[in-house]
Protein backbone atom coordinates (compact mmCIF):
# COMPACT_ATOMS: atom_id res chain seq x y z
CA UNK A 1 0.00 0.00 0.00
CA UNK A 2 1.63 3.23 -0.93
CA UNK A 3 1.65 6.17 1.45
CA UNK A 4 1.29 9.62 0.06
CA UNK A 5 0.36 11.18 3.50
CA UNK A 6 2.95 12.66 5.62
CA UNK A 7 3.37 10.95 8.97
CA UNK A 8 4.06 12.78 12.13
CA UNK A 9 3.72 12.46 15.80
CA UNK A 10 2.03 15.19 17.94
CA UNK A 11 1.96 16.52 21.56
CA UNK A 12 0.30 18.75 24.16
CA UNK A 13 2.78 20.89 26.67
CA UNK A 14 1.00 19.71 29.80
CA UNK A 15 1.32 15.78 29.05
CA UNK A 16 5.31 16.06 28.39
CA UNK A 17 7.35 18.83 29.62
CA UNK A 18 6.56 18.77 33.76
CA UNK A 19 7.85 21.39 35.91
CA UNK A 20 5.15 22.24 38.01
CA UNK A 21 3.27 25.11 36.78
CA UNK A 22 0.28 27.41 37.62
CA UNK A 23 -2.23 25.67 35.92
CA UNK A 24 -5.25 23.74 36.09
CA UNK A 25 -4.08 20.79 35.77
CA UNK A 26 -1.54 21.10 38.34
CA UNK A 27 -4.65 21.98 40.85
CA UNK A 28 -6.40 19.07 39.61
CA UNK A 29 -3.52 16.85 40.57
CA UNK A 30 -3.11 18.73 44.25
CA UNK A 31 -7.45 17.94 44.56
CA UNK A 32 -6.68 14.41 43.79
CA UNK A 33 -8.71 14.23 40.60
CA UNK A 34 -5.81 11.97 39.07
CA UNK A 35 -6.62 8.34 38.72
CA UNK A 36 -3.72 6.85 39.44
CA UNK A 37 -2.14 10.09 41.51
CA UNK A 38 0.37 11.12 38.97
CA UNK A 39 1.83 14.71 39.14
CA UNK A 40 1.86 16.44 36.13
CA UNK A 41 4.99 18.41 37.36
CA UNK A 42 6.33 15.53 36.45
CA UNK A 43 4.89 14.34 32.87
CA UNK A 44 8.11 13.17 30.91
CA UNK A 45 10.98 15.56 31.44
CA UNK A 46 10.86 17.09 28.14
CA UNK A 47 11.51 20.73 30.06
CA UNK A 48 15.17 19.12 30.46
CA UNK A 49 14.64 15.96 27.58
CA UNK A 50 13.66 18.43 24.90
CA UNK A 51 17.30 17.55 22.95
CA UNK A 52 16.56 13.67 23.30
CA UNK A 53 13.43 13.75 22.39
CA UNK A 54 14.02 15.38 19.12
CA UNK A 55 16.77 13.57 18.47
CA UNK A 56 15.06 10.44 18.61
CA UNK A 57 12.52 11.94 16.22
CA UNK A 58 14.47 12.72 13.87
CA UNK A 59 16.31 9.66 14.44
CA UNK A 60 13.00 7.85 13.37
CA UNK A 61 12.85 9.88 10.44
CA UNK A 62 9.49 11.78 11.78
CA UNK A 63 9.23 15.14 9.42
CA UNK A 64 5.78 17.07 10.89
CA UNK A 65 5.52 17.28 14.75
CA UNK A 66 2.02 18.95 15.90
CA UNK A 67 3.45 20.15 19.95
CA UNK A 68 1.48 22.94 21.94
CA UNK A 69 3.16 25.88 23.75
CA UNK A 70 2.19 26.45 28.00
CA UNK A 71 0.35 29.38 28.36
CA UNK A 72 1.06 29.31 32.18
CA UNK A 73 4.59 29.48 31.66
CA UNK A 74 4.46 32.00 28.96
CA UNK A 75 2.05 34.11 31.08
CA UNK A 76 2.11 33.12 34.26
CA UNK A 77 0.37 36.28 35.56
CA UNK A 78 -2.04 38.23 33.75
CA UNK A 79 -0.59 40.38 31.24
CA UNK A 80 3.44 39.76 32.67
CA UNK A 81 5.27 37.39 30.43
CA UNK A 82 7.74 34.99 30.99
CA UNK A 83 10.66 35.76 28.60
CA UNK A 84 12.70 32.74 29.68
CA UNK A 85 10.08 30.35 28.83
CA UNK A 86 9.90 32.33 25.60
CA UNK A 87 13.18 31.75 25.21
CA UNK A 88 13.05 28.24 26.08
CA UNK A 89 10.54 27.62 23.50
CA UNK A 90 12.42 29.47 20.64
CA UNK A 91 15.24 27.50 21.25
CA UNK A 92 13.00 24.12 21.42
CA UNK A 93 11.49 25.45 17.87
CA UNK A 94 14.89 25.92 15.96
CA UNK A 95 16.33 22.90 17.45
CA UNK A 96 13.01 21.23 15.72
CA UNK A 97 13.32 22.63 12.38
CA UNK A 98 16.91 22.17 12.24
CA UNK A 99 16.51 18.52 12.13
CA UNK A 100 14.24 18.55 9.61
CA UNK A 101 11.06 18.57 11.01
CA UNK A 102 8.26 21.28 10.97
CA UNK A 103 6.18 22.05 13.39
CA UNK A 104 2.75 22.73 14.14
CA UNK A 105 1.97 24.42 16.65
CA UNK A 106 -1.28 24.72 19.03
CA UNK A 107 -2.34 27.88 21.00
CA UNK A 108 -4.22 26.12 23.96
CA UNK A 109 -4.49 22.04 24.42
CA UNK A 110 -7.01 21.70 27.52
CA UNK A 111 -4.96 23.94 30.29
CA UNK A 112 -5.55 27.20 31.50
CA UNK A 113 -3.35 29.26 33.38
CA UNK A 114 -5.10 29.50 37.33
CA UNK A 115 -5.33 33.15 36.83
CA UNK A 116 -6.99 32.97 33.89
CA UNK A 117 -9.24 30.20 35.21
CA UNK A 118 -10.21 32.59 38.53
CA UNK A 119 -11.69 34.87 36.51
CA UNK A 120 -13.81 32.45 34.59
CA UNK A 121 -12.01 30.89 31.88
CA UNK A 122 -14.03 30.10 28.68
CA UNK A 123 -16.86 30.46 30.56
CA UNK A 124 -16.82 34.21 30.06
CA UNK A 125 -17.52 36.30 27.01
CA UNK A 126 -14.99 39.07 28.29
CA UNK A 127 -12.47 36.57 28.54
CA UNK A 128 -12.15 36.26 24.85
CA UNK A 129 -9.89 39.61 24.64
CA UNK A 130 -7.69 37.85 27.32
CA UNK A 131 -7.03 34.86 25.23
CA UNK A 132 -6.51 37.15 21.67
CA UNK A 133 -3.92 38.87 23.86
CA UNK A 134 -2.36 35.56 24.37
CA UNK A 135 -2.35 34.27 21.11
CA UNK A 136 -1.16 37.73 19.42
CA UNK A 137 1.60 37.88 21.75
CA UNK A 138 3.03 34.21 21.07
CA UNK A 139 2.14 34.73 17.03
CA UNK A 140 4.52 37.79 17.67
CA UNK A 141 7.00 35.97 19.09
CA UNK A 142 7.21 32.61 17.04
CA UNK A 143 6.42 33.59 13.80
CA UNK A 144 9.59 33.72 12.05
CA UNK A 145 9.88 29.86 13.32
CA UNK A 146 6.04 28.46 12.59
CA UNK A 147 3.67 29.37 9.93
CA UNK A 148 0.31 27.00 10.80
CA UNK A 149 -1.04 26.84 14.04
CA UNK A 150 -3.91 25.25 15.71
CA UNK A 151 -5.78 28.05 17.52
CA UNK A 152 -7.58 25.31 20.31
CA UNK A 153 -7.05 21.76 20.39
CA UNK A 154 -10.94 20.08 21.16
CA UNK A 155 -13.13 23.08 22.67
CA UNK A 156 -16.28 20.29 21.80
CA UNK A 157 -14.60 17.49 24.50
CA UNK A 158 -12.88 20.77 26.79
CA UNK A 159 -16.65 21.75 27.74
CA UNK A 160 -18.19 18.59 27.51
CA UNK A 161 -15.46 16.77 30.12
CA UNK A 162 -14.99 19.92 32.35
CA UNK A 163 -18.48 21.35 32.08
CA UNK A 164 -20.80 18.27 31.49
CA UNK A 165 -19.27 15.14 32.87
CA UNK A 166 -17.05 16.94 35.45
CA UNK A 167 -13.88 14.95 34.81
CA UNK A 168 -11.71 17.78 33.22
CA UNK A 169 -11.19 21.10 35.31
CA UNK A 170 -13.03 22.93 36.67
CA UNK A 171 -15.60 19.32 37.57
CA UNK A 172 -18.49 21.02 36.83
CA UNK A 173 -21.71 19.31 35.84
CA UNK A 174 -24.11 21.63 34.01
CA UNK A 175 -25.32 21.60 29.81
CA UNK A 176 -26.08 24.74 30.23
CA UNK A 177 -22.21 25.77 30.68
CA UNK A 178 -21.02 23.05 28.88
CA UNK A 179 -23.01 24.88 25.54
CA UNK A 180 -21.90 27.95 26.70
CA UNK A 181 -18.10 27.38 26.60
CA UNK A 182 -18.61 25.82 23.18
CA UNK A 183 -20.03 29.02 22.01
CA UNK A 184 -17.19 31.21 23.95
CA UNK A 185 -14.39 28.82 22.34
CA UNK A 186 -15.81 29.02 18.45
CA UNK A 187 -15.69 33.09 19.12
CA UNK A 188 -12.08 32.71 20.45
CA UNK A 189 -11.00 30.26 17.52
CA UNK A 190 -12.93 32.63 15.35
CA UNK A 191 -11.41 35.70 16.40
CA UNK A 192 -7.97 33.97 16.91
CA UNK A 193 -7.83 32.96 12.97
CA UNK A 194 -8.56 36.44 11.81
CA UNK A 195 -6.05 37.70 13.93
CA UNK A 196 -3.37 35.31 13.16
CA UNK A 197 -3.39 36.00 9.30
CA UNK A 198 -3.40 39.68 9.91
CA UNK A 199 -0.60 40.15 12.23
CA UNK A 200 1.57 37.52 10.06
CA UNK A 201 0.76 39.30 6.83
CA UNK A 202 1.61 42.55 8.98
CA UNK A 203 5.05 40.94 9.82
CA UNK A 204 5.51 40.13 6.22
CA UNK A 205 5.23 36.72 6.50
CA UNK A 206 3.56 34.31 4.32
CA UNK A 207 2.44 30.70 3.74
CA UNK A 208 0.03 31.28 7.03
CA UNK A 209 -2.06 28.25 7.43
CA UNK A 210 -4.43 28.45 10.51
CA UNK A 211 -7.32 25.98 11.75
CA UNK A 212 -8.13 24.31 14.66
CA UNK A 213 -8.52 20.60 16.09
CA UNK A 214 -12.07 19.00 15.89
CA UNK A 215 -12.83 15.84 18.03
CA UNK A 216 -15.27 13.92 16.23
CA UNK A 217 -16.93 10.22 16.65
CA UNK A 218 -19.46 8.30 14.74
CA UNK A 219 -22.77 8.16 16.70
CA UNK A 220 -25.02 5.25 15.97
CA UNK A 221 -27.92 4.15 17.78
CA UNK A 222 -27.87 0.68 19.84
CA UNK A 223 -30.98 -0.53 17.57
CA UNK A 224 -31.41 1.25 14.21
CA UNK A 225 -35.44 0.85 14.51
CA UNK A 226 -35.48 1.99 18.06
CA UNK A 227 -36.95 5.66 17.69
CA UNK A 228 -35.66 7.12 21.13
CA UNK A 229 -32.01 5.20 20.36
CA UNK A 230 -31.93 7.11 16.84
CA UNK A 231 -33.64 10.67 18.29
CA UNK A 232 -30.93 10.45 21.03
CA UNK A 233 -27.85 9.52 18.84
CA UNK A 234 -29.03 12.27 16.48
CA UNK A 235 -29.21 15.07 19.59
CA UNK A 236 -26.23 14.02 20.92
CA UNK A 237 -23.82 13.83 18.16
CA UNK A 238 -25.23 17.87 17.71
CA UNK A 239 -24.37 18.78 20.79
CA UNK A 240 -21.15 16.79 21.16
CA UNK A 241 -19.73 17.81 17.70
CA UNK A 242 -22.68 19.40 14.78
CA UNK A 243 -23.08 22.27 16.59
CA UNK A 244 -19.08 23.50 17.02
CA UNK A 245 -17.93 22.62 13.74
CA UNK A 246 -20.92 24.71 11.51
CA UNK A 247 -19.41 27.35 14.26
CA UNK A 248 -15.70 26.91 13.87
CA UNK A 249 -15.45 26.61 10.29
CA UNK A 250 -18.32 29.19 9.02
CA UNK A 251 -19.58 31.08 12.00
CA UNK A 252 -23.07 30.06 11.95
CA UNK A 253 -23.89 29.30 15.42
CA UNK A 254 -26.82 27.10 15.23
CA UNK A 255 -28.98 25.72 17.86
CA UNK A 256 -28.15 25.03 20.64
CA UNK A 257 -25.23 27.26 20.62
CA UNK A 258 -25.09 30.88 20.71
CA UNK A 259 -23.26 33.99 18.98
CA UNK A 260 -21.16 35.99 21.74
CA UNK A 261 -19.69 39.48 20.28
CA UNK A 262 -19.37 40.53 16.60
CA UNK A 263 -18.67 37.30 14.34
CA UNK A 264 -19.29 37.67 10.93
CA UNK A 265 -20.18 34.23 8.61
CA UNK A 266 -17.15 33.34 6.37
CA UNK A 267 -14.60 30.45 6.21
CA UNK A 268 -12.43 30.21 9.44
CA UNK A 269 -10.46 27.17 8.54
CA UNK A 270 -7.26 26.99 5.89
CA UNK A 271 -7.50 22.95 6.87
CA UNK A 272 -9.28 20.54 8.69
CA UNK A 273 -7.54 19.57 12.06
CA UNK A 274 -9.46 16.03 12.46
CA UNK A 275 -8.95 14.03 15.85
CA UNK A 276 -10.28 11.00 15.85
CA UNK A 277 -10.33 7.83 18.24
CA UNK A 278 -13.85 5.79 18.21
CA UNK A 279 -17.45 5.42 17.66
CA UNK A 280 -20.36 5.83 20.37
CA UNK A 281 -22.96 3.77 20.37
CA UNK A 282 -26.32 5.49 21.94
CA UNK A 283 -28.85 4.60 23.83
CA UNK A 284 -29.74 7.54 25.74
CA UNK A 285 -28.89 10.94 26.55
CA UNK A 286 -25.02 9.27 27.61
CA UNK A 287 -22.26 7.82 25.72
CA UNK A 288 -21.80 4.16 25.07
CA UNK A 289 -19.82 1.38 23.27
CA UNK A 290 -21.00 -1.28 21.44
CA UNK A 291 -21.50 -4.63 23.02
CA UNK A 292 -19.18 -7.31 21.69
CA UNK A 293 -17.20 -4.89 19.92
CA UNK A 294 -13.25 -4.68 19.97
CA UNK A 295 -12.12 -2.04 22.51
CA UNK A 296 -8.42 -0.44 23.08
CA UNK A 297 -7.51 -0.94 27.13
CA UNK A 298 -9.64 2.85 28.14
CA UNK A 299 -12.90 0.48 27.11
CA UNK A 300 -13.05 2.95 23.72
CA UNK A 301 -14.06 0.97 20.89
CA UNK A 302 -11.85 0.60 18.13
CA UNK A 303 -13.65 1.13 14.77
CA UNK A 304 -11.62 2.59 11.81
CA UNK A 305 -13.78 3.06 9.12
CA UNK A 306 -14.82 5.97 11.49
CA UNK A 307 -11.59 8.18 10.66
CA UNK A 308 -13.14 8.32 6.56
CA UNK A 309 -16.20 9.31 7.11
CA UNK A 310 -15.65 11.66 9.94
CA UNK A 311 -13.06 13.07 7.13
CA UNK A 312 -15.61 12.80 4.19
CA UNK A 313 -18.10 14.50 6.49
CA UNK A 314 -15.68 17.67 7.34
CA UNK A 315 -14.43 18.09 3.66
CA UNK A 316 -18.23 17.42 2.40
CA UNK A 317 -18.75 20.39 4.31
CA UNK A 318 -16.15 22.63 3.25
CA UNK A 319 -13.51 21.82 0.55
CA UNK A 320 -10.28 21.96 2.83
CA UNK A 321 -7.14 19.67 2.91
CA UNK A 322 -7.30 17.22 5.85
CA UNK A 323 -4.50 16.71 8.22
CA UNK A 324 -5.14 13.90 11.36
CA UNK A 325 -4.32 16.10 13.99
CA UNK A 326 -4.88 13.08 16.40
CA UNK A 327 -5.13 9.11 15.92
CA UNK A 328 -3.95 6.45 17.95
CA UNK A 329 -5.51 4.24 20.81
CA UNK A 330 -4.52 3.28 24.37
CA UNK A 331 -2.61 -0.22 23.99
CA UNK A 332 -0.74 -0.48 27.18
CA UNK A 333 1.59 -4.03 26.02
CA UNK A 334 1.78 -2.16 22.50
CA UNK A 335 -0.04 -5.52 21.50
CA UNK A 336 -2.47 -4.52 18.44
CA UNK A 337 -1.04 -0.41 17.83
CA UNK A 338 0.68 -0.99 14.75
CA UNK A 339 -2.77 -2.75 13.69
CA UNK A 340 -4.55 -0.26 15.04
CA UNK A 341 -2.21 2.47 12.95
CA UNK A 342 -2.45 0.33 9.43
CA UNK A 343 -6.11 -0.20 9.51
CA UNK A 344 -6.86 3.92 9.71
CA UNK A 345 -3.95 4.45 7.60
CA UNK A 346 -5.49 1.78 4.88
CA UNK A 347 -9.09 3.72 5.31
CA UNK A 348 -7.44 7.11 5.17
CA UNK A 349 -5.69 5.88 1.64
CA UNK A 350 -8.79 3.78 0.16
CA UNK A 351 -10.88 7.02 0.90
CA UNK A 352 -9.90 9.38 -1.90
CA UNK A 353 -9.89 12.42 0.34
CA UNK A 354 -7.05 14.67 0.38
CA UNK A 355 -5.46 13.66 3.68
CA UNK A 356 -2.15 15.36 3.55
CA UNK A 357 -1.16 14.95 7.09
CA UNK A 358 -1.59 12.29 9.76
CA UNK A 359 0.17 13.08 13.02
CA UNK A 360 0.05 9.95 15.24
CA UNK A 361 -1.48 10.51 19.02
CA UNK A 362 1.76 10.36 20.82
CA UNK A 363 4.75 10.71 20.58
CA UNK A 364 6.10 9.19 23.45
CA UNK A 365 3.97 8.01 26.51
CA UNK A 366 2.87 10.94 28.77
CA UNK A 367 0.46 12.05 31.16
CA UNK A 368 -2.58 11.19 29.96
CA UNK A 369 -4.79 13.63 31.62
CA UNK A 370 -6.88 12.22 34.33
CA UNK A 371 -5.91 9.13 34.07
CA UNK A 372 -2.45 10.03 34.88
CA UNK A 373 0.39 7.43 33.71
CA UNK A 374 -1.80 4.40 33.37
CA UNK A 375 -2.99 5.29 29.61
CA UNK A 376 0.20 4.45 27.02
CA UNK A 377 -0.88 6.18 24.02
CA UNK A 378 2.82 6.20 22.31
CA UNK A 379 5.08 4.52 19.89
CA UNK A 380 7.81 5.50 22.53
CA UNK A 381 7.85 3.70 26.09
CA UNK A 382 9.04 5.75 28.89
CA UNK A 383 9.58 4.10 32.10
CA UNK A 384 8.26 7.61 34.32
CA UNK A 385 10.62 6.43 37.28
CA UNK A 386 13.63 6.77 35.29
CA UNK A 387 12.53 8.50 32.16
CA UNK A 388 14.08 6.00 29.93
CA UNK A 389 13.07 5.54 26.29
CA UNK A 390 12.38 2.95 24.36
CA UNK A 391 11.34 2.51 21.28
CA UNK A 392 8.31 0.62 20.33
CA UNK A 393 7.51 -2.52 18.26
CA UNK A 394 5.02 -0.15 17.24
CA UNK A 395 7.33 2.77 16.48
CA UNK A 396 9.76 0.48 14.77
CA UNK A 397 6.95 0.32 11.91
CA UNK A 398 6.33 3.64 11.78
CA UNK A 399 10.02 4.31 10.71
CA UNK A 400 9.17 1.72 8.50
CA UNK A 401 6.25 3.19 7.21
CA UNK A 402 8.19 6.67 6.75
CA UNK A 403 11.23 5.27 5.41
CA UNK A 404 9.66 3.43 2.89
CA UNK A 405 6.88 5.59 1.93
CA UNK A 406 4.32 2.65 1.73
CA UNK A 407 3.20 -0.72 3.43
CA UNK A 408 4.72 -3.69 1.91
CA UNK A 409 3.61 -7.80 2.32
CA UNK A 410 6.76 -7.82 4.64
CA UNK A 411 6.39 -4.96 7.01
CA UNK A 412 2.95 -6.28 7.72
CA UNK A 413 4.03 -9.85 8.59
CA UNK A 414 6.63 -8.06 10.85
CA UNK A 415 4.36 -5.93 12.55
CA UNK A 416 0.84 -6.25 11.92
CA UNK A 417 -0.66 -9.59 10.73
CA UNK A 418 0.33 -11.37 14.47
CA UNK A 419 -1.65 -8.34 16.38
CA UNK A 420 -5.14 -8.98 16.92
CA UNK A 421 -8.25 -6.59 18.81
CA UNK A 422 -9.51 -7.73 21.94
CA UNK A 423 -12.89 -7.44 23.33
Amino acid sequence: MKLNILLGVSSAATQIEGGGFSHTWSDWYQKGRIKDGSNPANANDHLYRWKEDIDLMSKMGIKIYRLSIEWARIEPEKGKYDEEAVLWYRRLLEYIKSKGIAPLLTLHHFTNPLWFESLGGFAEPANIQIFLGFAEYAVRKFSDLVDEYVTINEPNVFAVMGYLNGVFPPGLRSIRMALRVQSIMAVCHIKAYDLIHKLRSELGYKNTKVGFAHHARVFVPKSSTNLWHKLCSALVSRIFQGAIIRACLFGDFVFPLKRYGNVQRGEYADFHGLNYYNRSTISSLADGVRKDAYHNDLGWEIYPEGIGICAGELYKMLKKPVYITENGTCDNNDSFRSRYIYDHLKVLADSGLPVERYYHWCFTDNFEWCEGESARFGIVHVDFKTQKRTVKNSGRFYTAMIKNNEITGEMLEEFVNRQEYHK
